[in-house]
């Protein structure tokens, strides 16, 4: 066998490896999908959407968790149960030398749904849940009052139009 033949099959191999890794990685993310859509879907179901066997969706299942990209399962709220909540956004101006310190803060509040670090003006940005505008506020205050917050400023969602939750 010369040289050249050997270097073809050698990439052919490397090739079909790559090509196998790619679809598999295309099937999880496929499976991600109608998961993210409804985590309830038995693995019967999946397989039949993915063109797989069960064995092969209950696998990438668990290769998934082990991997931590899928970290837990979760609810959707039905929409009128989520319009009667009330939520705002709030830009949060900090002092930068206490950011691990507030961040471990503002983690603790119950109502707390996102926390994000941004750029611009403002350093973190919070989205807060309440059931009424009253205890929003309270909520809002208790945020600006953590010592190292130089200036927060709250805007109030009027109403959702798409909610894609991860």
């Amino acid at each position: 066998m010369s040289n050249k033949s050997f270097i073809c099959i050698i990439l052919t191999i490397i090739t079909y490896q790559y090509v196998k890794k790619s679809v598999i990685m295309k099937k999880e993310k496929e499976l991600i999908n109608l998961l993210k859509d409804n985590s309830r879907q038995s693995v019967s179901e999946l397989a039949k959407k993915l063109g797989t066997s069960r064995a092969t969706v209950q696998h990438a299942i668990e290769n998934l968790e082990r991997r931590e990209i899928i970290q837990g399962y979760t609810i959707r709220l039905n929409p009128t149960f989520n319009q009667q909540q009330i939520s705002a956004y709030i830009m949060i101006s900090i002092v930068s030398q206490r950011t691990s310190e507030i961040v471990r803060k503002l983690q603790k509040v119950p109502q707390l749904d996102m926390l994000c670090t941004i750029s611009g003006q403002y350093d973190l940005m919070a989205k807060v849940t309440e059931d009424t505008t009253q205890n929003l506020d309270i909520v809002i205050d208790q945020i600006a009052s953590l010592e190292g917050v130089k200036q927060t400023l709250s805007h109030i969602v009027l109403s959702q139009k798409k909610n894609r939750t991860i």
